[in-house]
């Protein structure tokens, strides 16, 4: 199995001006766990995931203030669509990521989160060698 075969098309984009409320409730609306955040100043886009917005709450901060471009990942981590499941599952524990973004021909075309690898796996009737205990 492929990245393309279980990555989404990217769904949702925010600006690094929108607040944290604003960028969680269309992640609600979209059901996603994570945005790419396009910004005309810059050639590739950012990430802003739910752990970001979590971290950001959890410290006491006010997602009504609080923008998108302060709590952002600018540098996304990259997969290609013929990366194998396991290549990518491996650079998001390597990297302690949840999500990469899906490059071809130098575009962003979709986004693969950990959960994604398990529904492809998990419907694939994918099974570990270990034996109920």
């Amino acid at each position: 199995m492929q990245v393309s075969d279980g990555m989404s098309e990217v769904s949702l984009t925010v600006g690094p001006s929108h607040t944290l409320r604003e960028a969680a409730a269309m992640m609600v609306e979209k059901g996603t766990g994570a945005a790419l955040v396009s910004d005309a100043e810059s050639p590739t886009p950012s990430i802003v995931t739910e752990r970001d917005l979590l971290i950001s709450v959890g410290a006491g901060e006010d997602p009504d203030v609080e923008l998108v471009a302060d709590h952002m990942s600018e540098r996304v981590i990259a997969a290609a669509p013929d990366w194998s499941l396991e290549r990518a599952a491996a650079e998001m524990s390597r990297r302690g990521v949840r999500h990469l973004v899906v490059f071809e021909d130098g575009d962003a075309v979709g986004v693969l989160s950990m959960r994604d690898i398990v529904r492809v796996w998990t419907s694939e009737g994918a099974t570990s060698g270990m034996t109920p205990g």
